[in-house]
Protein backbone atom coordinates (compact mmCIF):
# COMPACT_ATOMS: atom_id res chain seq x y z
CA UNK A 1 0.00 0.00 0.00
CA UNK A 2 1.23 3.51 -0.79
CA UNK A 3 1.73 5.35 2.50
CA UNK A 4 0.08 8.67 3.15
CA UNK A 5 2.78 11.36 3.33
CA UNK A 6 1.03 13.30 6.07
CA UNK A 7 -0.43 10.55 8.21
CA UNK A 8 2.52 9.78 10.46
CA UNK A 9 2.92 11.25 13.95
CA UNK A 10 6.38 9.74 14.53
CA UNK A 11 9.37 11.85 15.48
CA UNK A 12 10.63 13.96 12.55
CA UNK A 13 13.76 12.93 10.67
CA UNK A 14 16.29 15.73 10.99
CA UNK A 15 18.88 16.72 8.41
CA UNK A 16 21.59 15.27 10.66
CA UNK A 17 19.73 11.95 10.88
CA UNK A 18 19.31 11.87 7.11
CA UNK A 19 22.99 12.51 6.43
CA UNK A 20 24.00 9.71 8.77
CA UNK A 21 21.49 7.29 7.27
CA UNK A 22 22.55 8.13 3.72
CA UNK A 23 26.26 7.90 4.53
CA UNK A 24 25.80 4.38 5.90
CA UNK A 25 23.80 3.37 2.83
CA UNK A 26 26.34 4.84 0.42
CA UNK A 27 29.20 3.12 2.25
CA UNK A 28 27.36 -0.15 1.75
CA UNK A 29 27.69 0.50 -1.98
CA UNK A 30 24.19 -0.32 -3.11
CA UNK A 31 20.89 1.28 -3.86
CA UNK A 32 18.47 -1.59 -3.69
CA UNK A 33 17.93 -5.32 -3.79
CA UNK A 34 16.91 -5.71 -7.42
CA UNK A 35 17.91 -9.10 -8.77
CA UNK A 36 19.09 -9.46 -12.35
CA UNK A 37 17.42 -11.71 -14.86
CA UNK A 38 18.93 -14.45 -16.98
CA UNK A 39 22.67 -13.94 -17.59
CA UNK A 40 22.66 -14.72 -21.29
CA UNK A 41 20.84 -11.61 -22.55
CA UNK A 42 18.32 -8.89 -21.83
CA UNK A 43 15.74 -10.31 -19.41
CA UNK A 44 12.56 -11.15 -21.35
CA UNK A 45 10.19 -10.69 -18.42
CA UNK A 46 11.08 -8.01 -15.89
CA UNK A 47 8.96 -7.30 -12.87
CA UNK A 48 7.92 -3.69 -12.18
CA UNK A 49 10.98 -2.90 -10.10
CA UNK A 50 13.31 -4.45 -12.66
CA UNK A 51 11.68 -2.44 -15.44
CA UNK A 52 12.17 0.79 -13.51
CA UNK A 53 15.82 -0.01 -12.83
CA UNK A 54 16.42 -0.80 -16.51
CA UNK A 55 14.79 2.48 -17.54
CA UNK A 56 16.84 4.42 -15.02
CA UNK A 57 20.04 3.07 -16.55
CA UNK A 58 19.03 3.56 -20.18
CA UNK A 59 17.48 6.98 -19.66
CA UNK A 60 17.73 10.10 -17.53
CA UNK A 61 15.03 8.65 -15.28
CA UNK A 62 11.93 6.49 -15.34
CA UNK A 63 8.56 8.11 -15.99
CA UNK A 64 5.05 6.72 -16.27
CA UNK A 65 5.24 7.17 -20.06
CA UNK A 66 8.54 5.30 -20.38
CA UNK A 67 7.31 2.53 -18.09
CA UNK A 68 4.28 2.12 -20.35
CA UNK A 69 6.43 2.18 -23.50
CA UNK A 70 8.66 -0.57 -22.08
CA UNK A 71 5.65 -2.66 -21.08
CA UNK A 72 4.10 -2.35 -24.55
CA UNK A 73 7.27 -2.96 -26.59
CA UNK A 74 8.87 -5.53 -24.33
CA UNK A 75 12.48 -5.32 -23.23
CA UNK A 76 14.00 -6.34 -26.58
CA UNK A 77 11.74 -4.04 -28.57
CA UNK A 78 12.35 -1.09 -26.28
CA UNK A 79 16.13 -1.60 -26.38
CA UNK A 80 16.10 -1.84 -30.18
CA UNK A 81 14.12 1.39 -30.47
CA UNK A 82 16.41 3.24 -28.09
CA UNK A 83 19.52 2.07 -29.92
CA UNK A 84 18.29 3.63 -33.16
CA UNK A 85 19.47 7.21 -33.70
CA UNK A 86 16.37 8.92 -35.04
CA UNK A 87 14.67 12.32 -34.66
CA UNK A 88 12.41 12.44 -31.63
CA UNK A 89 9.56 14.89 -31.17
CA UNK A 90 9.49 16.92 -27.96
CA UNK A 91 6.27 18.19 -26.39
CA UNK A 92 5.15 21.35 -28.25
CA UNK A 93 5.78 23.57 -25.21
CA UNK A 94 9.39 22.36 -24.96
CA UNK A 95 10.01 22.63 -28.69
CA UNK A 96 8.60 26.15 -28.73
CA UNK A 97 11.15 27.23 -26.12
CA UNK A 98 13.98 25.74 -28.18
CA UNK A 99 12.68 27.27 -31.42
CA UNK A 100 12.71 30.74 -29.83
CA UNK A 101 16.40 30.53 -28.86
CA UNK A 102 19.06 32.54 -30.67
CA UNK A 103 21.17 29.39 -31.05
CA UNK A 104 18.26 27.85 -33.00
CA UNK A 105 17.32 30.88 -35.09
CA UNK A 106 20.85 32.02 -35.98
CA UNK A 107 23.65 29.80 -37.30
CA UNK A 108 26.60 29.42 -34.97
CA UNK A 109 28.92 30.86 -37.62
CA UNK A 110 26.94 34.10 -37.70
CA UNK A 111 26.77 34.33 -33.92
CA UNK A 112 30.50 33.77 -33.44
CA UNK A 113 31.54 36.21 -36.17
CA UNK A 114 29.16 38.84 -34.79
CA UNK A 115 30.53 38.44 -31.27
CA UNK A 116 34.09 38.66 -32.59
CA UNK A 117 33.21 41.88 -34.39
CA UNK A 118 31.69 43.31 -31.24
CA UNK A 119 34.80 42.43 -29.26
CA UNK A 120 37.01 44.23 -31.74
CA UNK A 121 34.71 47.25 -31.74
CA UNK A 122 34.94 47.41 -27.94
CA UNK A 123 38.74 47.56 -28.11
CA UNK A 124 38.47 50.49 -30.53
CA UNK A 125 36.25 52.61 -28.24
CA UNK A 126 38.18 55.66 -27.05
CA UNK A 127 36.34 56.09 -23.73
CA UNK A 128 37.21 53.75 -20.85
CA UNK A 129 33.74 53.88 -19.29
CA UNK A 130 32.16 53.12 -22.64
CA UNK A 131 34.53 50.16 -23.12
CA UNK A 132 33.67 48.84 -19.68
CA UNK A 133 29.91 49.08 -20.27
CA UNK A 134 30.20 47.51 -23.73
CA UNK A 135 32.35 44.69 -22.36
CA UNK A 136 29.78 43.92 -19.66
CA UNK A 137 27.05 43.76 -22.31
CA UNK A 138 29.23 41.53 -24.47
CA UNK A 139 29.90 39.13 -21.58
CA UNK A 140 26.21 39.04 -20.68
CA UNK A 141 25.26 38.17 -24.26
CA UNK A 142 27.94 35.48 -24.42
CA UNK A 143 26.66 33.96 -21.19
CA UNK A 144 23.15 34.05 -22.64
CA UNK A 145 24.24 31.91 -25.60
CA UNK A 146 25.72 29.32 -23.25
CA UNK A 147 22.63 29.46 -21.05
CA UNK A 148 20.43 28.72 -24.06
CA UNK A 149 22.48 25.59 -24.80
CA UNK A 150 22.14 24.54 -21.16
CA UNK A 151 18.37 25.11 -21.14
CA UNK A 152 18.01 23.15 -24.36
CA UNK A 153 19.99 20.27 -22.85
CA UNK A 154 17.62 20.14 -19.85
CA UNK A 155 14.48 20.25 -21.99
CA UNK A 156 15.74 17.43 -24.17
CA UNK A 157 16.97 15.34 -21.24
CA UNK A 158 13.65 15.64 -19.42
CA UNK A 159 11.18 15.39 -22.32
CA UNK A 160 12.74 13.60 -25.29
CA UNK A 161 11.47 10.05 -25.87
CA UNK A 162 14.90 9.20 -27.37
CA UNK A 163 16.36 8.92 -23.90
CA UNK A 164 19.36 6.74 -24.68
CA UNK A 165 20.48 9.11 -27.41
CA UNK A 166 20.23 12.04 -24.99
CA UNK A 167 22.12 10.19 -22.28
CA UNK A 168 24.83 9.15 -24.73
CA UNK A 169 25.04 12.71 -26.04
CA UNK A 170 26.03 13.80 -22.53
CA UNK A 171 28.54 10.94 -22.29
CA UNK A 172 30.27 11.96 -25.50
CA UNK A 173 30.14 15.66 -24.62
CA UNK A 174 32.03 14.66 -21.48
CA UNK A 175 34.43 12.38 -23.38
CA UNK A 176 35.18 15.06 -26.00
CA UNK A 177 34.92 17.78 -23.38
CA UNK A 178 35.24 21.50 -24.08
CA UNK A 179 35.10 24.30 -21.52
CA UNK A 180 32.54 26.93 -22.47
CA UNK A 181 34.26 29.57 -20.35
CA UNK A 182 37.35 29.72 -22.58
CA UNK A 183 37.64 32.42 -25.27
CA UNK A 184 34.48 32.54 -27.42
CA UNK A 185 33.41 28.91 -26.94
CA UNK A 186 30.17 30.07 -25.30
CA UNK A 187 29.00 31.04 -28.78
CA UNK A 188 29.97 27.61 -30.15
CA UNK A 189 29.15 25.02 -27.48
CA UNK A 190 25.47 24.63 -28.40
CA UNK A 191 26.35 23.93 -32.03
CA UNK A 192 29.15 21.59 -30.94
CA UNK A 193 26.64 19.49 -29.02
CA UNK A 194 23.99 19.67 -31.72
CA UNK A 195 26.05 19.07 -34.86
CA UNK A 196 29.26 17.33 -33.79
CA UNK A 197 28.04 15.10 -30.93
CA UNK A 198 24.30 14.34 -31.01
CA UNK A 199 24.03 13.01 -34.60
CA UNK A 200 26.80 10.48 -33.93
CA UNK A 201 26.05 9.56 -30.30
CA UNK A 202 24.87 6.09 -31.34
CA UNK A 203 26.66 5.92 -34.69
CA UNK A 204 30.24 5.16 -35.73
CA UNK A 205 32.99 6.32 -33.40
CA UNK A 206 35.14 7.36 -36.37
CA UNK A 207 32.41 9.73 -37.60
CA UNK A 208 32.05 11.18 -34.13
CA UNK A 209 35.80 11.62 -33.82
CA UNK A 210 36.02 13.37 -37.18
CA UNK A 211 33.16 15.73 -36.33
CA UNK A 212 34.79 16.81 -33.08
CA UNK A 213 38.23 17.27 -34.68
CA UNK A 214 36.93 19.79 -37.20
CA UNK A 215 34.55 21.69 -34.94
CA UNK A 216 35.74 25.20 -34.02
CA UNK A 217 34.83 24.68 -30.35
CA UNK A 218 37.36 21.84 -30.04
CA UNK A 219 39.98 23.54 -32.19
CA UNK A 220 39.68 26.67 -30.06
CA UNK A 221 39.57 24.88 -26.71
CA UNK A 222 42.70 22.80 -27.25
CA UNK A 223 44.61 25.61 -28.98
CA UNK A 224 44.89 24.03 -32.41
CA UNK A 225 44.00 27.36 -33.99
CA UNK A 226 47.53 28.38 -32.94
CA UNK A 227 49.15 25.19 -34.26
CA UNK A 228 51.29 25.93 -37.31
CA UNK A 229 54.45 24.71 -39.03
CA UNK A 230 57.52 25.86 -37.11
CA UNK A 231 55.22 26.94 -34.23
CA UNK A 232 53.93 23.53 -33.17
CA UNK A 233 51.34 23.36 -30.39
CA UNK A 234 50.98 19.81 -29.05
CA UNK A 235 47.96 20.38 -26.77
CA UNK A 236 45.30 18.91 -29.01
CA UNK A 237 47.48 16.10 -30.37
CA UNK A 238 48.22 14.88 -26.84
CA UNK A 239 44.59 14.98 -25.66
CA UNK A 240 43.38 13.45 -28.93
CA UNK A 241 45.47 10.38 -28.21
CA UNK A 242 45.37 10.25 -24.41
CA UNK A 243 41.74 11.23 -23.74
CA UNK A 244 39.82 10.71 -26.97
CA UNK A 245 41.20 7.55 -28.58
CA UNK A 246 44.12 5.37 -27.39
CA UNK A 247 44.12 6.18 -23.67
CA UNK A 248 47.10 7.03 -21.51
CA UNK A 249 48.36 3.42 -21.70
CA UNK A 250 47.59 3.08 -25.40
CA UNK A 251 51.13 2.43 -26.58
CA UNK A 252 51.90 5.74 -28.24
CA UNK A 253 55.09 7.71 -27.68
CA UNK A 254 56.03 11.36 -27.32
CA UNK A 255 57.18 11.21 -30.92
CA UNK A 256 53.67 10.10 -31.93
CA UNK A 257 52.29 13.15 -30.14
CA UNK A 258 54.70 15.37 -32.04
CA UNK A 259 53.84 13.74 -35.35
CA UNK A 260 50.11 14.07 -34.65
CA UNK A 261 50.64 17.74 -33.84
CA UNK A 262 52.32 18.17 -37.22
CA UNK A 263 49.35 16.44 -38.89
CA UNK A 264 47.04 18.95 -37.20
CA UNK A 265 48.94 22.03 -38.33
CA UNK A 266 46.83 24.37 -40.44
CA UNK A 267 43.52 23.05 -39.12
CA UNK A 268 42.00 26.04 -37.37
CA UNK A 269 39.24 28.60 -37.05
CA UNK A 270 38.45 31.57 -39.27
CA UNK A 271 36.20 34.37 -38.04
CA UNK A 272 36.38 36.35 -41.25
CA UNK A 273 32.96 37.21 -42.75
CA UNK A 274 31.43 34.18 -44.44
CA UNK A 275 31.16 35.79 -47.85
CA UNK A 276 34.70 37.11 -47.87
CA UNK A 277 37.09 35.69 -50.51
CA UNK A 278 39.85 33.31 -49.37
CA UNK A 279 43.09 34.85 -48.17
CA UNK A 280 45.74 35.60 -50.76
CA UNK A 281 48.05 32.59 -51.04
CA UNK A 282 50.81 31.33 -53.25
CA UNK A 283 49.44 29.78 -56.40
CA UNK A 284 50.40 26.23 -55.39
CA UNK A 285 48.48 26.58 -52.14
CA UNK A 286 45.32 28.24 -53.39
CA UNK A 287 43.73 24.97 -54.47
CA UNK A 288 44.57 23.40 -51.09
CA UNK A 289 42.72 26.01 -49.03
CA UNK A 290 39.40 24.81 -47.53
CA UNK A 291 36.81 26.59 -45.45
CA UNK A 292 33.51 25.14 -44.14
CA UNK A 293 31.74 27.58 -41.86
CA UNK A 294 34.29 28.57 -39.24
CA UNK A 295 36.52 25.55 -39.87
CA UNK A 296 39.55 26.38 -41.99
CA UNK A 297 42.42 24.38 -43.43
CA UNK A 298 45.12 26.92 -44.19
CA UNK A 299 47.86 25.26 -46.29
CA UNK A 300 50.39 27.99 -45.58
CA UNK A 301 50.26 27.04 -41.88
CA UNK A 302 50.51 23.29 -42.50
CA UNK A 303 53.66 21.22 -42.10
CA UNK A 304 54.01 19.43 -45.43
CA UNK A 305 56.92 17.20 -44.47
CA UNK A 306 56.64 13.36 -44.34
CA UNK A 307 55.17 11.96 -41.14
CA UNK A 308 54.94 8.66 -39.29
CA UNK A 309 52.25 7.68 -36.77
CA UNK A 310 52.19 4.58 -34.54
CA UNK A 311 55.15 3.11 -36.38
CA UNK A 312 53.74 3.49 -39.89
CA UNK A 313 54.19 6.30 -42.43
CA UNK A 314 51.23 8.41 -43.48
CA UNK A 315 50.60 8.23 -47.21
CA UNK A 316 48.42 11.30 -47.66
CA UNK A 317 49.31 14.95 -47.66
CA UNK A 318 47.58 18.09 -46.40
CA UNK A 319 43.99 17.51 -45.31
CA UNK A 320 44.18 13.85 -46.35
CA UNK A 321 46.80 13.25 -43.65
CA UNK A 322 44.29 14.03 -40.92
CA UNK A 323 41.67 11.58 -42.16
CA UNK A 324 44.31 8.87 -42.53
CA UNK A 325 45.56 9.53 -39.00
CA UNK A 326 42.04 9.49 -37.56
CA UNK A 327 41.29 6.20 -39.33
CA UNK A 328 44.40 4.72 -37.75
CA UNK A 329 43.57 5.99 -34.27
CA UNK A 330 39.89 4.98 -34.43
CA UNK A 331 40.74 1.42 -35.54
CA UNK A 332 43.59 0.84 -33.11
CA UNK A 333 42.97 -2.02 -30.63
CA UNK A 334 43.90 0.35 -27.79
CA UNK A 335 41.04 2.67 -28.81
CA UNK A 336 38.56 -0.21 -28.77
CA UNK A 337 39.68 -1.11 -25.26
CA UNK A 338 39.79 2.46 -23.94
CA UNK A 339 36.39 3.49 -25.29
CA UNK A 340 34.81 0.23 -24.15
CA UNK A 341 36.14 0.75 -20.62
CA UNK A 342 34.71 4.25 -20.44
CA UNK A 343 31.33 3.12 -21.73
CA UNK A 344 31.25 0.25 -19.24
CA UNK A 345 32.26 2.53 -16.37
CA UNK A 346 29.45 4.91 -17.30
CA UNK A 347 26.77 2.25 -17.73
CA UNK A 348 27.85 -0.59 -15.40
CA UNK A 349 30.15 0.54 -12.60
CA UNK A 350 33.56 1.61 -11.42
CA UNK A 351 35.24 -1.78 -11.98
CA UNK A 352 33.65 -3.50 -15.00
CA UNK A 353 34.69 -7.17 -15.36
CA UNK A 354 37.54 -7.89 -17.81
CA UNK A 355 35.42 -10.38 -19.74
CA UNK A 356 32.80 -7.70 -20.42
CA UNK A 357 35.46 -5.24 -21.57
CA UNK A 358 36.93 -7.84 -23.90
CA UNK A 359 33.52 -8.60 -25.40
CA UNK A 360 32.79 -4.91 -25.91
CA UNK A 361 36.19 -4.28 -27.50
CA UNK A 362 35.62 -7.22 -29.86
CA UNK A 363 32.23 -5.75 -30.80
CA UNK A 364 33.86 -2.35 -31.36
CA UNK A 365 36.44 -3.86 -33.72
CA UNK A 366 34.02 -6.19 -35.50
CA UNK A 367 31.51 -3.38 -36.18
CA UNK A 368 34.19 -0.83 -37.15
CA UNK A 369 33.44 1.20 -34.05
CA UNK A 370 29.64 1.23 -34.23
CA UNK A 371 28.58 2.56 -30.84
CA UNK A 372 25.10 1.01 -30.85
CA UNK A 373 26.62 -2.42 -31.51
CA UNK A 374 28.99 -2.03 -28.57
CA UNK A 375 26.11 -0.95 -26.34
CA UNK A 376 24.04 -3.90 -27.49
CA UNK A 377 26.83 -6.20 -26.33
CA UNK A 378 26.94 -4.39 -22.99
CA UNK A 379 23.15 -4.48 -22.46
CA UNK A 380 23.01 -8.23 -23.15
CA UNK A 381 25.67 -8.98 -20.55
CA UNK A 382 25.16 -10.46 -17.11
CA UNK A 383 27.28 -7.73 -15.43
CA UNK A 384 25.00 -5.04 -16.83
CA UNK A 385 21.89 -6.78 -15.58
CA UNK A 386 23.45 -7.41 -12.18
CA UNK A 387 24.46 -3.76 -11.84
CA UNK A 388 20.97 -2.30 -12.22
CA UNK A 389 20.02 -0.27 -9.18
CA UNK A 390 23.61 -0.21 -7.92
CA UNK A 391 25.26 2.61 -9.92
CA UNK A 392 25.54 5.92 -8.06
CA UNK A 393 24.08 8.81 -9.99
CA UNK A 394 26.41 11.72 -10.58
CA UNK A 395 24.88 15.21 -10.11
CA UNK A 396 23.68 15.61 -13.71
CA UNK A 397 21.97 12.22 -13.65
CA UNK A 398 20.54 12.89 -10.20
CA UNK A 399 19.00 16.25 -11.09
CA UNK A 400 17.65 15.10 -14.47
CA UNK A 401 16.10 12.01 -12.84
CA UNK A 402 14.43 14.17 -10.21
CA UNK A 403 13.02 16.46 -12.89
CA UNK A 404 11.69 13.52 -14.90
CA UNK A 405 10.19 11.93 -11.82
CA UNK A 406 8.34 15.00 -10.62
CA UNK A 407 7.85 17.21 -13.67
CA UNK A 408 7.64 14.99 -16.77
CA UNK A 409 3.93 15.67 -17.29
CA UNK A 410 4.17 19.48 -17.37
CA UNK A 411 6.93 21.16 -19.36
CA UNK A 412 9.23 23.41 -17.35
CA UNK A 413 8.87 27.09 -18.15
CA UNK A 414 12.24 27.94 -16.62
CA UNK A 415 15.04 25.33 -16.42
CA UNK A 416 17.44 27.83 -14.80
CA UNK A 417 16.94 26.59 -11.20
CA UNK A 418 18.09 23.13 -12.30
CA UNK A 419 21.23 24.68 -13.80
CA UNK A 420 21.91 26.41 -10.50
CA UNK A 421 21.55 23.10 -8.66
CA UNK A 422 24.14 21.55 -10.96
CA UNK A 423 26.46 24.45 -10.26
CA UNK A 424 26.11 23.87 -6.53
CA UNK A 425 26.70 20.15 -7.01
CA UNK A 426 29.99 20.93 -8.82
CA UNK A 427 28.94 19.53 -12.21
CA UNK A 428 27.71 22.51 -14.26
CA UNK A 429 27.00 21.79 -17.91
CA UNK A 430 29.98 22.60 -20.17
CA UNK A 431 31.84 23.73 -17.05
CA UNK A 432 34.77 21.31 -16.77
CA UNK A 433 37.88 23.47 -17.21
CA UNK A 434 40.23 20.55 -17.85
CA UNK A 435 39.91 18.36 -20.98
CA UNK A 436 39.52 15.08 -19.08
CA UNK A 437 35.79 15.64 -18.53
CA UNK A 438 33.95 15.09 -15.28
CA UNK A 439 34.93 11.90 -13.41
CA UNK A 440 32.77 8.83 -13.95
CA UNK A 441 33.73 6.99 -10.75
CA UNK A 442 31.41 7.05 -7.76
CA UNK A 443 34.07 8.21 -5.30
CA UNK A 444 34.13 11.63 -6.95
CA UNK A 445 30.54 12.30 -5.86
CA UNK A 446 30.23 10.83 -2.34
CA UNK A 447 31.88 13.42 -0.12
CA UNK A 448 29.99 14.69 2.93
CA UNK A 449 29.75 18.12 1.31
CA UNK A 450 28.25 16.64 -1.85
CA UNK A 451 25.68 14.70 0.15
CA UNK A 452 24.73 17.75 2.20
CA UNK A 453 24.07 19.75 -0.96
CA UNK A 454 22.12 16.86 -2.45
CA UNK A 455 19.76 16.97 0.53
CA UNK A 456 19.08 20.65 -0.18
CA UNK A 457 18.63 19.97 -3.91
CA UNK A 458 16.33 17.06 -3.06
CA UNK A 459 14.08 19.46 -1.15
CA UNK A 460 13.98 21.83 -4.11
CA UNK A 461 13.14 18.97 -6.50
CA UNK A 462 10.57 17.69 -4.03
CA UNK A 463 8.53 20.85 -4.45
CA UNK A 464 10.24 23.71 -2.63
CA UNK A 465 11.66 24.89 -5.96
CA UNK A 466 8.67 24.00 -8.12
CA UNK A 467 7.37 27.56 -8.42
CA UNK A 468 10.71 28.77 -9.78
CA UNK A 469 10.73 26.02 -12.41
CA UNK A 470 7.44 27.35 -13.79
CA UNK A 471 8.10 31.07 -13.48
CA UNK A 472 8.61 32.74 -16.85
CA UNK A 473 11.17 35.54 -17.05
CA UNK A 474 9.97 38.65 -15.27
CA UNK A 475 6.75 37.08 -13.99
CA UNK A 476 5.77 36.42 -10.37
CA UNK A 477 6.14 32.80 -9.25
CA UNK A 478 2.97 30.73 -9.74
CA UNK A 479 1.47 28.52 -7.06
CA UNK A 480 2.68 24.99 -7.72
CA UNK A 481 1.91 22.08 -5.42
CA UNK A 482 4.65 19.51 -4.68
CA UNK A 483 4.51 16.61 -7.15
CA UNK A 484 2.50 13.63 -5.93
CA UNK A 485 5.42 11.21 -5.83
CA UNK A 486 3.70 8.87 -3.39
CA UNK A 487 1.12 8.13 -6.10
CA UNK A 488 3.66 7.82 -8.94
CA UNK A 489 4.19 4.68 -11.01
CA UNK A 490 7.86 4.88 -10.04
CA UNK A 491 7.13 4.65 -6.33
CA UNK A 492 4.54 1.91 -6.76
CA UNK A 493 7.12 -0.18 -8.63
CA UNK A 494 9.92 0.21 -6.10
CA UNK A 495 7.94 0.38 -2.86
CA UNK A 496 8.01 -3.39 -2.16
CA UNK A 497 11.82 -3.36 -2.26
CA UNK A 498 12.56 -0.28 -0.16
CA UNK A 499 15.07 -0.77 2.63
CA UNK A 500 13.72 -0.63 6.23
CA UNK A 501 15.54 2.65 6.90
CA UNK A 502 13.85 4.25 3.87
CA UNK A 503 10.44 3.06 5.06
CA UNK A 504 11.08 4.52 8.52
CA UNK A 505 12.14 7.85 7.02
CA UNK A 506 9.07 8.07 4.79
CA UNK A 507 6.79 7.14 7.67
CA UNK A 508 8.14 10.05 9.71
CA UNK A 509 7.44 12.66 7.03
CA UNK A 510 5.13 15.41 8.28
CA UNK A 511 4.07 16.80 4.87
CA UNK A 512 4.04 15.89 1.17
CA UNK A 513 7.08 18.12 0.65
CA UNK A 514 9.01 16.35 3.39
CA UNK A 515 7.94 12.92 2.13
CA UNK A 516 9.11 13.79 -1.38
CA UNK A 517 12.39 15.09 0.03
CA UNK A 518 13.05 11.87 1.90
CA UNK A 519 12.27 9.75 -1.18
CA UNK A 520 14.56 11.83 -3.41
CA UNK A 521 17.24 11.65 -0.71
CA UNK A 522 16.98 7.89 -0.25
CA UNK A 523 19.73 5.55 -1.47
CA UNK A 524 17.15 3.86 -3.71
CA UNK A 525 16.96 7.12 -5.69
CA UNK A 526 20.64 8.01 -5.41
CA UNK A 527 21.41 4.77 -7.26
CA UNK A 528 20.12 3.70 -10.65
Amino acid sequence: MTPSPSASTALPLTRRHWLGWTAVSLAAGGGGAWAAGSPGGAPPGLDDAGSVRLLERLSWGATAASQQALAEAGTAGYLAAQLRSAPAALPPEAQAQIDAMAITRTPMEVLAIDMQGRQQAIKDLPDEEARKAAQETYQRDMRALQREAERRFVLRAVYSPAQLQEKMTWFWMNHFSVFAGKADIRAMVGDYEDRAIRPHALGRFRDLLGATVRHPAMLRYLDNAQNAANRINENYARELMELHTLGVDGGYSQRDVQEMARVLTGHGVSLRPLGEPPPKLKAEWTRQYVRHGLYEFHPQRHDWGPKELLGQPLQGQGMAELDEALDRLARAPATARFVSRKLATYLVGDAPPPALLEAMAESFTRSDGHIAAVLQTLFASAPFQASLGKRLRDPVQYVMAGLRMGYADRVLANPDPALSWLQRLAEPLYGRATPDGYPLDSAAWTSSGQMAVRFEVARALAGAGAAALYRPDGAPPPRVAPPALAQSAYYRALEPQLAPATRVALARAASPLEWNTFLLSAPEFMYA
